[in-house]
């Protein structure tokens, strides 16, 4: 997925645990961060902590998605999935992509994975792996400094 693309439609989830969400619902309003993870994924389970600590220092400023993204049949395990989301504190929304159409809508190979988005749901910064936690703070604070300029 290019930079600058718009947000696909989070359509084709096998299910979502912890409330549903549509783009459409987080268009508009505020900034969005979706990040893919996996229950087999070591560096997943590393980052939660600095993902779960975006999702409640930007609380109200900041919509934060979760994308399971299954890397082999043990990660199709529904159960299991809630059991890890519930071990590292996971409570926003999940979209279980089971099916891999959100994560083939992305166009995205990797976990872990984020995709900031703008207000208007416009791709503004990805990137993979375990780390980069620093440049990922970065990319959220400018687009939400943009948006408070705009307004």
């Amino acid at each position: 997925m290019k930079l600058r693309a718009p947000m696909p439609e989070l359509t084709g989830a096998t299910e979502w645990l912890n409330g549903q969400v549509t783009k459409e619902e987080l268009i508009g309003e505020k900034p969005t961060l979706i990040h893919f993870w996996s229950i087999s994924c070591h560096l997943c389970k590393e980052a939660m902590p600095q993902v779960n600590q975006f999702r409640d220092e930007y609380n109200g400023k900041l919509n934060v998605i979760a994308v399971h993204m299954p890397r082999s049949e043990d990660d199709l395990d529904l159960e299991e999935i809630k059991k890890v989301a519930a071990e590292h504190d996971i409570t926003q929304p999940i979209y279980v992509d089971s099916e891999h159409k959100l994560n083939d809508a992305f166009e995205n190979q990797y976990v872990p994975a984020y995709y900031v988005f703008d207000k208007e749901g416009v791709l503004r910064h990805f990137q993979a792996g375990g780390s980069g936690m620093k440049m990922l703070t970065k990319r959220v604070n400018r687009v939400l400094d943009e948006m408070e300029k705009a307004e």
